[in-house]
């Protein structure tokens, strides 16, 4: 079996701290197979990524985390940026036609500005045409998200949609990688992206952090990356 993180932040998100490098390092570290980007609405640090991977010996996705005007939702094989505010099944198919897949992250969960899609809204989705064979998975564990009780509502409510149970750290800096993550057959990000479209994968908790953890390590890591966010800015100007 595999392991892959597939919600990970780089400092190309308003709010990630980590330098692609150090994700990548840091992936391999903890024994993961796969990882995938997955930047708010932003794929240039999921290109580099793809770029210096053959460099840690590990596989990459290309990803994005989309801000839709009905909650995030994370989208996987993509290269390309997709416009945020669209509503959630637009957005579904906008990854389709790309041939991603998406994957609902940290539903029903609430705090510090945190955008999730609401049950109702992911289950009218499903209902139409197209949605279903693209959107595969829903993050059944999220280590580091505030809301806990929210995700653990929201597993339950999403027990039976036939969606691919996915575990992801949502890593905002470089020691959260792999808390979480999804157990599938295989190694390759091929057999990952087979395995979620099979519903075959499994989330697997590897450890939980405390409130203070979370937002403690985020505080002192963006502190620590404001002058690589800062180089960052001016290359891209």
């Amino acid at each position: 079996m595999g392991l892959a993180d597939l919600h990970v932040h780089t400092i190309y998100s308003f709010d990630g701290t980590a330098s692609v490098p150090a994700v990548l390092q840091r992936a391999r570290q903890v024994g993961l197979d796969v990882i995938a980007i997955t930047d708010h609405d932003v794929v240039e640090g999921a290109r580099l990524a793809l770029d210096l991977a053959p460099v840690y010996g590990i596989e990459v996705i290309p990803g994005i985390e989309i801000s839709t005007a009905d909650g995030d939702l994370l989208a996987l094989s993509v290269w390309e940026r997709i416009a945020p505010g669209r509503s959630l099944i637009e957005t579904v198919l906008a990854v389709r036609e790309r041939g991603g897949v998406c994957i609902v992250p940290h539903p029903q969960a609430r705090g510090l500005g945190m955008r999730s899609v609401a049950v109702p809204t992911l289950v009218k989705a499903l209902l139409h045409p197209g949605v279903a064979d693209t959107l595969v998975g829903v993050e059944a564990y999220n280590a580091t998200a505030l809301d806990r009780m929210g995700i653990a509502t929201a597993r339950l409510l999403t027990s039976g949609l036939n969606l691919a149970s996915v575990g992801n750290s949502d890593a905002h800096v470089t020691a959260a990688i792999g808390l979480g993550a999804t157990e599938f057959p295989g190694h390759t990000a091929a057999d990952l992206l087979a395995a979620l479209r099979a519903r075959q994968t499994v989330a697997h908790r590897r450890e939980e952090w405390s409130v203070f953890q979370i937002l403690g390590s985020w505080l002192f890591g963006y502190l620590g990356s404001l002058s690589a966010r800062l180089g960052m800015a001016i290359g891209l100007g």
